[in-house]
């Protein structure tokens, strides 16, 4: 069966502009444009919206999902399999943060008495979802599935008190990187500092440090766009300064 962008918009519940501008970028275009320069889908169209759709509930930006599903090797089943398996862990987090809401609820009106580490329970297991979904892959290929588990755990057990920690040492590093960028000089002593606070923040879920991870990550921070959007974001140029930050702060070579 064919449809048209207003045809198909009414039956995926994604708007026409939507569709419209996923055919401008190059994300999903029609099958073909009839005589009336009407945009028209097929089946292969239609199945290709919904993993597209698939791909945004569990969050992952237009432009990966571009990379994804146009790369030759795309195996739609493959694809489909993934999918219900990130769904359901998606459905276990969010049964676990609607425990955590009732429990706080009851907490609040004085029914039960809340751990404060249970507050924080589902917030670690959204970061872990997330951690997977955006760099499990490349992190477990280079660190082994052990070594990311170990990780995992640390980060499932550990307390408020250092979760709020690890939290505020993360946002602290993104003020320090941009201080230290103005420096010009990745061994200078703020450049130094920025290099000690983000070992620091490592070790808060990692199993164990070592240089050689240490470095073997920030090399991965400049090799890896996701990566150096997340410190660009800080100052442009900022992940390449903090991975020459880090490698003298270890005492290597670049």
């Amino acid at each position: 069966m064919e449809y048209t962008v207003n045809k198909l918009a009414k039956m995926s519940g994604v708007s026409s502009r939507t569709l419209r501008y996923y055919d401008e970028i190059g994300l999903l275009k029609p099958a073909r444009i009839n005589s009336s320069g009407y945009r028209i889908y097929g089946e292969k169209e239609v199945d290709l919206l919904q993993q597209i759709l698939f791909y945004r509930e569990l969050e992952v930006s237009l432009e990966d999902i571009m990379k994804i599903i146009h790369q030759p090797a795309f195996d739609s089943m493959e694809a489909l399999k993934n999918h219900y398996n990130h769904l359901l862990i998606k459905r276990v987090r969010l049964d676990k943060i609607i425990e955590i809401v009732e429990k706080t609820i009851q907490s609040k009106q004085g029914g039960i008495v809340m751990k404060d580490q249970d507050k924080f329970e589902g917030l670690k297991e959204r970061l872990i979802e997330k951690n997977e979904q955006k760099y499990g892959k490349e992190i477990r290929e280079k660190y082994g599935d052990k070594t990311v588990e170990e990780s995992n755990a640390k980060l499932k057990g550990m307390s408020q008190e250092d979760y709020e920690g690890m939290t505020a040492l993360g946002e602290e590093i993104l003020a320090l990187l941009k201080e230290a960028f103005a420096t010009g000089d990745p061994g200078s002593d703020l450049a130094q500092k920025l290099a000690h606070k983000h070992k620091q923040w490592l070790t808060y879920s990692w199993p164990s440090y070592s240089k050689e991870a240490h470095a073997g990550l920030a090399d991965m921070y400049v090799a890896d766009e996701r990566f150096t959007v997340y410190y660009d974001k800080a100052v442009k140029g900022g992940t390449q300064f903090l991975r020459d930050a880090i490698y003298i702060y270890l005492g290597m070579k670049g």
